[in-house]
């Protein structure tokens, strides 16, 4: 577990300290990849994770976790920011740290996907990927959309 400080927030990895309730709200009503989903689903997500957390006079302000082998590679997924803490460079920290961890652990294979922060982690080194011709997936959550009309009609 590790733990950095800065400007009185507190960033760890402790799994005890993530607030699951808080984070299923962020992901579930306003990320755009995680809309809709189940707590149990977020619940179980973290528990197969290593959780790396935010936060400030106790309260969680920002997550995100990695999906490792601990050894070879690392997806980097779910990176939030509460809206209330934005611009204060807590994205680029926490996935800073996050690097930094598996980096000194042996990891070489860091990934992330996003559709529009780019930028941000350009700045902690990330850049696409070389050959993505390689990749391939199966894909079967449902869109936004269907979700959001699927709420509206419960």
């Amino acid at each position: 577990m590790n733990e950095r400080e800065r400007d009185g927030y507190r960033l760890t990895s402790d799994p005890a300290r993530v607030d699951k309730p808080t984070v299923h709200r962020w992901l579930s009503e306003d990320s755009y990849w995680a809309a809709g989903r189940e707590f149990d689903v977020v619940s179980r997500s973290i528990d197969g994770s290593v959780p790396y957390s935010i936060h400030r006079d106790g309260t969680q302000v920002a997550f995100a976790r990695a999906v490792t082998d601990g050894a070879t590679f690392a997806w980097i997924c779910d990176v939030y920011v509460e809206r209330a803490h934005r611009g204060r460079g807590l994205g680029v920290w926490l996935v800073d740290a996050i690097v930094e961890d598996f980096t000194q652990a042996g990891v070489l294979r860091l990934l992330l996907a996003t559709r529009d922060a780019h930028e941000v982690y350009r700045r902690s080194g990330f850049e696409p990927v070389a050959g993505p011709q390689r990749f391939m997936e199966i894909d079967r959550r449902p869109t936004r959309a269907a979700i959001l009309a699927h709420l509206a009609e419960s």
